[in-house]
């Protein structure tokens, strides 16, 4: 029984760990809506930290678009039904800039009966953040990545073509990903593009000059 104890605390803390590395906004929050655990990235975009989201009801850090959705949410709860919910929500970040996305609500628990909990995902759909009068350059290898994957590259591809490993593509990535606050690669490209990182017009895509 000790063993199995102390195997449950270490995947606990490793699931932990991983939750707040995460790039994406994500919290806990009970049946009603309070929030019992978050990450930074969603602490982030309420311009806060993670502790001070404990307790406070997502409802009130994110206004709902549609009062009709979070009432249909409320009774499917009732009903103990565990389908994936979905609200449009608006709010203020840190710059007191008013943004737009997606709330994404999963009912989780150990068993069927027991009470649900909600995992809560937070998708930003607006592009309206301003940006800090002198952004973190991107490095040439960055930039090269970017021009690769823009071009169809696969992170095979991108691997051989700039003398990294796989991991070392992914995590150039992942740090563009949570700088742009990009959700995707789709998205990371047009990035690129819009940021001046790559040369618009040209094929194969190619870094612009002095990004």
């Amino acid at each position: 029984m000790d063993a199995a104890r102390r195997e449950a605390v270490l995947w606990r803390n490793r699931a932990l760990t991983l939750f707040d590395r995460v790039t994406v906004p994500v919290a806990v929050c009970d049946v009603h809506g309070v929030v019992v655990l978050a990450n930074p990235a969603m602490a982030a975009a309420c311009g806060t930290t993670p502790g001070r989201l404990r307790g406070r009801n997502v409802l009130e850090l994110f206004t709902p678009q549609e009062a009709t959705q979070v009432d249909r949410i409320a009774q499917a709860l009732r009903l103990r039904h565990r389908s994936r919910y979905q609200v449009s929500v608006c709010w203020r970040d840190a710059e007191g800039t008013e943004r737009h996305g997606e709330l994404t609500a999963d009912p989780v628990s150990d068993t069927v009966q027991d009470t649900p909990a909600l995992l809560v995902m937070l998708r930003v759909a607006d592009e309206h953040r301003p940006r800090a009068a002198e952004p973190e350059p991107v490095t040439p290898v960055e930039a090269r990545i970017l021009a690769l994957l823009a071009g169809g590259a696969t992170t095979a591809r991108a691997a051989r073509e700039t003398d990294l490993t796989t991991d070392g593509v992914t995590y150039h990535l992942r740090r563009l990903s949570a700088r742009w606050g990009a959700a995707n690669r789709t998205e990371l490209v047009a990035r690129a593009y819009a940021l001046g990182v790559l040369t618009p017009g040209v094929w194969p895509p190619t870094p612009a000059t002095g990004a």
